[in-house]
């Protein structure tokens, strides 16, 4: 037995290294910085960066450190099932598998550019399979809106400068429509789902059915992504790795693209 499980490493180890030699241009980085413009929900506080120490120590050499605040949700980040689904996974609990793997893009942009409040249909998935084929088991889905491209200007982004509670009730960007998250959670059985605006629920929601469809199913969402004009329709592979915040309903996120 010890020699088959030798001889089975030999022949994976040459595949899982030529499949980790990845080229720059094939290197999507679908993550905005983290900065004192990143744009978060109206009721947040934003991020901050505190520069504890910059610059030559007393012995002679460079050193840097800072500190930094930041609610769980705001910039690129991950919305764990537990944000809004009682029992469901908090972010340590997410399945890697779950965060990685062979995704597919449905772009909106053109229906997004005439209705900032649209949302995205089965239709727009149905639309999309009778180009594509079937969306299989397993995929990450990410749509495209074309509203990263309004980034960090929250007015264009959220449709509203304003802050605190009252701003909430101005808010206008695309999302998904709970029926479409539905099937896509039941009829699809996906892994994960990222949108490039600042909530999978479109900017008038006030109850966060899609939140609340999708997360029922463990499916973790990525929101607030970049760069998704750079992607194929398929074809590509997705790494989303959050912060792993121990109990959190979610996380800031570092998520990137592999073109095949």
């Amino acid at each position: 037995m010890t020699r088959i499980y030798y001889l089975a490493w030999l022949w994976i180890l040459p595949l899982s290294s030529h499949a980790m030699d990845w080229k720059a241009e094939q290197i999507v980085d679908l993550t905005h910085p983290y900065d004192e413009q990143t744009i978060y929900w109206p009721t947040e506080e934003g991020f901050v960066l505190k520069k504890e120490f910059e610059g030559i120590t007393d012995k002679g050499y460079f050193y840097a450190a800072n500190l930094f605040c930041s609610p769980e949700h705001g910039g690129t980040h991950l919305d764990a099932p537990f944000h809004f689904a009682e029992g469901k996974e908090t972010v340590d609990r997410i399945p890697l598998e779950r965060l990685m793997g062979s995704a597919i893009l449905v772009d909106v942009s053109d229906a997004a550019a005439k209705d900032r409040d649209y949302q995205v249909s089965i239709r727009d998935f149905e639309n999309w399979e009778k180009t594509n084929g079937k969306i299989p088991e397993g995929t990450i889905v990410i749509l495209r809106s074309g509203f990263s491209r309004f980034w960090p200007d929250r007015k264009k982004y959220l449709g509203t400068e304003g802050r605190g509670p009252e701003a909430v009730k101005q808010l206008h960007f695309p999302g998904i429509h709970p029926r479409a998250a539905e099937w896509l959670g039941k009829q699809r059985k996906i892994k994960s789902l990222g949108i490039d605006t600042a909530s999978i629920d479109h900017g008038p929601s006030t109850h966060f059915e899609t939140h609340r469809a999708l997360f029922s199913e463990n499916i973790p969402a990525f929101e607030n992504l970049a760069n998704l004009e750079r992607l194929p329709n398929k074809g590509f592979t997705i790494l989303a790795l959050p912060m792993k915040i121990k109990g959190g309903s979610g996380a800031p996120l570092r998520i990137i693209a592999i073109l095949e």
